[in-house]
């Protein structure tokens, strides 16, 4: 399987120098792919070469600012008219470009991420304008979030996301993110479902420091329509994953009439590489339907020797009036790059509606 960091290719660079030569007057494409192609180029990672690029390229625009987002837009034209490359993350090097180059002029800068984030998102590149200008910048993202097309109105709500992973850090809005909530209110009806997941993205990223508001926020859009009912659920999943007595009130998510029975781990013992295989029955006891939220606890040995839980979702249903049913799964302990796995003591835990049932123990070996 290629690395992300190989989309930068020969290819690419080849065909990248096709439309530059036709819209910059100095491009020089043999000096660019000279320019590419260093001893470390190999080394570098996917963010460093995506910022290698809009380095080299920098050479061969205008140093106005002003005049180089012209270029960038006469490129993006060009791309589009050779239908290379439109939302393909081996261009996030023009939100790089903006974002190193323009840091400085805010007019111009709110111009070009307008029209790059059309072609490729710009969530990244506008994390230091939110630092640098702050309010100003929260103003300007509030208008975009009633812009006519979808990307500039999703950037409203990525882009703000005090938690958007692989991206710089916005310490103001995970202390404080009420600034971002007018936007979210704008977005919450979107037609887009691009947007609206956006939108749940960032309130799971507020309900991680800030329960309360997402909490309350789901009760005041409860309701509003089928797509903002799914937004609050999918915003709500960390609160959901966390046993939140205050969100799974608000989905009516409780333990009367339901028993749980015939828990077992099946595989106490587990070699590196294979799986915990384990079961359990639940029978809904009561005379009305209800509404079943499965999910298991696996609690990793690290290498301190202490446990470490991560929450894995197995279900959710309406179980009918005297419905049982039997629940085999297992977890794999095959290498990943995100984790690694050390030998010992584990333990694991079925969650129904958000409460821990029996506990049980494994070794991995």
């Amino acid at each position: 399987m290629a690395a992300l960091k190989d989309l930068y290719s020969p290819a690419f660079y080849q065909k990248l120098s096709i439309i530059l030569q036709q819209v910059l007057p100095s491009f020089d494409p043999v000096r660019f792919t000279n320019l590419i192609f260093t001893p470390e180029f190999e080394q570098k990672e996917l963010k460093d070469r995506m910022r290698h690029t809009a380095r080299a390229m920098h050479l061969f625009m205008s140093d106005d600012f002003e005049e180089a987002v012209r270029l960038i837009e006469k490129i993006i034209a060009k791309l589009r008219e050779a239908r290379f490359g439109e939302h393909s993350l081996e261009f996030m090097f023009l939100p790089d470009y903006i974002e190193n180059y323009g840091i400085n002029d805010y007019k111009n800068s709110v111009k070009a991420i307008e029209l790059t984030t059309q072609f490729v998102s710009c969530e990244f590149a506008i994390r230091p304008f939110l630092l640098k200008y702050g309010e100003e910048m929260l103003q300007q993202m509030e208008k975009w979030s009633l812009h006519p097309n979808h990307h500039v109105r999703r950037l409203a709500t990525e882009g703000s996301r005090p938690r958007l992973p692989w991206a710089m850090a916005i310490p103001s809005l995970k202390k404080n993110p009420n600034p971002i909530l007018p936007l979210l209110e704008n977005l919450k009806n979107d037609s887009s479902e691009y947007v609206r997941r956006s939108v749940a993205n960032n309130l799971n990223d507020i309900a991680k420091d800030h329960p309360q508001i997402v909490i309350d926020i789901a009760s005041k859009w409860k309701g509003t329509s089928k797509e903002t009912d799914a937004i609050i659920k999918h915003g709500s999943r960390t609160l959901l994953k966390k046993g939140n007595v205050d969100i799974l009130s608000h989905y009516g998510l409780d333990n009367e009439n339901l028993i749980f029975t015939d828990f077992r781990i099946t595989t106490p013992e587990v070699k590196n590489g294979d799986a915990v295989e384990f079961s359990f029955s639940i029978v809904n006891s009561g005379n009305n339907p209800k509404t079943v939220r499965l999910e298991y606890a696996v609690y990793y040995n690290k290498a301190n020797g202490l446990l470490s839980k991560k929450v894995f979702k197995i279900s959710e249903r309406i179980y009918q009036s005297n419905e049982k049913a039997t629940v085999a799964r297992s977890q794999s302990f095959r290498p990943i790059t995100t984790r690694k796995y050390y030998t010992g003591l584990h333990r694991l835990a079925v969650i129904i509606n958000g409460q821990e049932q029996s506990i049980g123990d494994f070794m991995l070996l």
